[in-house]
């Protein structure tokens, strides 16, 4: 089999099965496992899979810049921000993380909500501006332009002194492996030290992220009181996700 025969059969494998095993592809192929890596390596340097212990699995879609983002997925964003602002109670402190998706949860919060929001999202802030019922702080530090997010010492300093009720947390990747992952080893930090000031954390993703991964590990699924995606549940990953015993809170899926 040639080299590129050989790369678009680990890619339809991929698209297949959400993951590939290098020792089992090189024997199902009559070939190296060496030979099955240096291959993956290839194509995770074309950012076409992301490398895992003993594989790869689908690289994320969620990891290019923020305007490119905005773009992406919009209504699955907008399904899933639905689901999410529905989780938010009057009179809670809730932690808003930054990207286009908890920026859609701040578009979609009803317009009578009572609520206090913290964020280190100076999109997000300002997006609550002219909400009538939203108290919005907004937690400073060193800006991450990718994401548009506030990371470092001073924001993880600052977040130390937040008790919030819930945290709406955005990844780039969910994989019944890999777990909950993002782009960038910070924002990475960042998230988790969020994640330790609420008594609860939601993941918010949309359908491209559900079987994809990222390079930087945020939290197992087992840290996470559920995940909000309009993926279908009979989705591979949403089942194997369930199998678990992880939440599922159920966003539209857009198929009516």
């Amino acid at each position: 089999m040639l080299v590129t025969e050989r790369r678009e059969f680990l890619l339809g494998r991929l698209r297949r099965d959400g993951r590939v095993i290098a020792k089992d592809v090189a024997a199902e192929l009559g070939m190296s496992e060496d030979s099955v890596r240096r291959d993956l390596r290839e194509l995770a340097a074309a950012g076409l899979c992301q490398r895992v212990y003993g594989g790869a699995v689908p690289a994320s879609p969620a990891v290019a810049d923020y305007a490119t983002r905005q773009g992406v997925a919009v209504d699955s964003k907008a399904r899933v921000a639905a689901a999410a602002a529905g989780l938010i109670e009057p009179g809670s402190t809730v932690i808003l993380d930054g990207g286009t998706t908890a920026l859609a949860v701040a578009a979609a919060l009803p317009g009578d909500l009572d609520a206090t929001i913290v964020t280190h999202s100076p999109t997000v802030a300002s997006a609550l501006v002219a909400h009538p019922g939203v108290e919005v702080y907004l937690l400073g530090g060193r800006l991450f332009k990718h994401s548009a997010v506030t990371c470092g010492a001073a924001a993880v300093e600052a977040a130390a002194a937040v008790q919030a009720d819930l945290f709406l947390l955005g990844v780039t990747g969910v994989h019944p492996d890999s777990g909950l992952t993002t782009g960038d080893p910070d924002e990475a930090a960042m998230k988790r030290a969020l994640s330790r000031r609420a008594a609860d954390t939601y993941v918010l993703a949309s359908s491209e992220k559900i079987g994809a991964a990222s390079r930087f590990a945020v939290l197992p699924l087992a840290a996470v009181a559920g995940v909000v995606t309009d993926a279908p549940p009979a989705h591979e990953v949403v089942a194997r996700l369930v199998q678990l015993g992880v939440p599922i809170v159920q966003a539209g899926t857009g198929t009516d």
